[in-house]
């Protein structure tokens, strides 16, 4: 699946010109870093500005190890039309820490939305912050109750996902994630040349924002509807050209 990240509610009108080929709106803010939460009625205003069939995701934040206070911020973007619900783990230094804010989020969100989609979301550069090991995190999302487990990058200063977590620890972490019954979700200034890897490991989510965006700038780029549909094309051929080679193999 393709998610894709704009930074507002005209950049989500742009998201919805190229619904076609992108499976989930993410919901956030950079400015309060890279899983910054957004406001409520920015949410509900994109959550109104795309197709109906579109899932829209919202980011809790780069969350402190405050559990009661990211449960509410949780419960918070779910009533406000969220139904994948990413909670980034900034704050939490043990994995205990970590299934303790996740637990609280899996049950404020069910408790209203049992069918929502609840994502723990850690760092591929969390060396750099002091936050939870990469690889801890299918089990804190397996031990949580949460649906799924995300990496991405903390610190956006131009470095990448593979810059901190290579391809084979990247497949470590989906092979995780599959083992506990979990989607596995990558993110992290990816790029086309990523998906041939990121295909090959099994990733099921992967989200993006500069790749698809004017010149390949983030932050003063704006997302563009024919930079979405190129980037799905080639998530498809991939992805086309893997399962050639697997039934090719059996």
């Amino acid at each position: 699946m393709l998610l894709i990240s704009p930074d507002g509610v005209e950049e989500a009108i742009d998201c919805a010109k190229a619904a076609e080929h992108l499976d989930i709106v993410d919901v956030k803010r950079p400015a309060e870093g890279s899983l910054g939460a957004n406001f409520p009625w920015v949410i509900r205003e994109i959550r109104d500005a795309v197709p109906a069939d579109k899932p829209v995701s919202a980011t809790v934040g780069d969350v402190p190890y405050k559990p009661g206070t990211v449960a509410q911020a949780a419960l918070g973007a779910v009533v406000s039309g969220a139904t994948y619900i990413k909670v980034g783990l900034y704050g939490c230094t043990t994995p205990e820490q970590a299934t303790d804010v996740m637990s609280g989020v899996v049950r404020a969100v069910k408790e209203y939305r049992p069918d929502a989609f609840v994502v723990a979301s850690g760092y591929a550069d969390a060396h750099r912050i002091g936050c939870v090991n990469p690889l801890s995190l299918p089990d804190i999302a397996r031990r949580s109750g949460s649906d799924a487990a995300m990496l991405d990058t903390a610190v956006k200063d131009g470095t990448r996902l593979f810059d901190h977590v290579p391809p084979d620890v990247c497949a470590e972490f989906v092979r995780l994630a599959h083992e506990a019954d979990l989607l596995a979700a990558l993110a992290g200034s990816v790029k086309t040349a990523d998906l041939e890897a990121l295909t090959r490991i099994g990733t099921d989510i992967v989200g993006v924002r500069g790749a698809v965006c004017e010149g390949g700038d983030r932050t003063t780029g704006r997302i563009q509807p024919h930079l979405v549909a190129a980037f799905r094309a080639e998530m498809d051929r991939h992805a086309g050209e893997q399962a050639a080679a697997v039934a090719a193999a059996s």
